[in-house]
């Protein structure tokens, strides 16, 4: 049974850190064969799933010592039928494996709880076509019936809410919101960003935002950035709004590359965490809302320990 799906602790100002980049981890950094990013497959084999545990229990410590919670992102962030498809996956397989990787959090919360470390547990979610380029033909019809089996699967397990990842367009967003609101679960919706601070295809965030409240009249608990670098939104969070008032959570990337830069690399660029962690604190200095932060590409436990040393004080607020 899910513990706080209706009463987030999050929206009653409690902080939690989640992880990295965990697919581009398993892939560059331990050499996990994830054809498409779809390390979900990971979870049906028990070599896998020893890894995922290790993966998840490096952030307790990290968690322990910034005296915060710890927010579990399942690794389904490809789990769905278009990009399961690719890899073997049927429907049934990819409920399985949806619900199997809630489990496996829910598991390793228990772990995290006995040793002092508050839990939620997010059921991920990514979008239907490519995460960096706009997708300018779906449909909000379209985005409810796609996603609505992987949301009905995290429905029907421990997760606490689904957070969609790398969203691209609003439609879609909207779509998403809609559907957990239909399966009951709350939701977090996460636009990534060009390096002119746009969604791609060239929409200001702050627009984004409010077309999907307008939309779903207000439904998703928050909203989060993910998969871009400090630089290239920073001018905009500088800029204010009322807009950043929904701001919830924040997962930036390592590298300062644009999308199509990191798309045709071969190797991973891990930036510099000590300097990615400073422009985190300015970045939370301006944004007292965050309440989730962790990282996406090219980021991981040394990200977020770096994150935790220079914004400790911020985060604990």
């Amino acid at each position: 049974m899910a513990k706080h799906r209706n009463d987030l602790p999050q929206l009653r100002g409690e902080t939690f850190l989640t992880d990295g980049g965990i697919e581009t981890h398993m892939i560059f950094n331990r050499g996990v064969d994830a054809p498409h990013g779809a390390v979900f497959t990971m979870i049906d084999s028990e070599a896998g799933r020893e890894q995922l545990r290790e993966y998840y229990s490096g952030y307790l410590p990290i968690a322990q010592r910034a005296g915060l919670g710890f927010l579990f992102d399942t690794n389904t962030w490809r789990a769905n039928p278009d990009w399961g498809t690719l890899v073997g996956y049927n429907s049934e397989r990819l409920r399985a494996a949806n619900r199997a990787s809630v489990a496996l959090c829910a598991g390793l919360a228990a772990e995290f709880e006995a040793a002092g470390v508050p839990t939620v547990i997010s059921g991920a979610i990514g979008p239907r076509r490519d995460a960096w380029q706009y997708d300018g033909e779906m449909t909000v019809r379209e985005a409810i019936a796609y996603h609505t089996p992987q949301i009905a699967a995290f429905a029907d397990s421990e997760a606490d809410l689904v957070s969609a990842y790398t969203l691209t367009n609003t439609p879609e967003a909207v779509g998403i919101a809609t559907a957990a609101q239909r399966a009951g679960m709350p939701c977090a919706i996460s636009f990534t960003l060009e390096t002119d601070g746009r969604l791609p295809g060239g929409k200001p965030l702050p627009d984004a935002i409010a077309e999907v409240d307008q939309a779903t009249g207000g439904y998703p608990a928050y909203f989060m950035i993910n998969c871009v670098h400090p630089t290239h939104f920073t001018e905009l969070v500088r800029g204010g709004g009322g807009w950043l008032d929904r701001i919830g959570g924040l997962r930036a990337n390592a590298s300062a590359k644009s999308h199509a830069e990191l798309d045709n690399s071969d190797t991973l660029d891990i930036g510099d965490p000590e300097d990615l962690a400073r422009r985190y604190r300015r970045l939370l200095e301006l944004m007292p809302g965050i309440r989730v932060i962790g990282g996406c590409c090219g980021t991981d436990h040394r990200h977020i320990a770096a994150v935790c040393d220079h914004c400790g004080p911020l985060l604990a607020a």
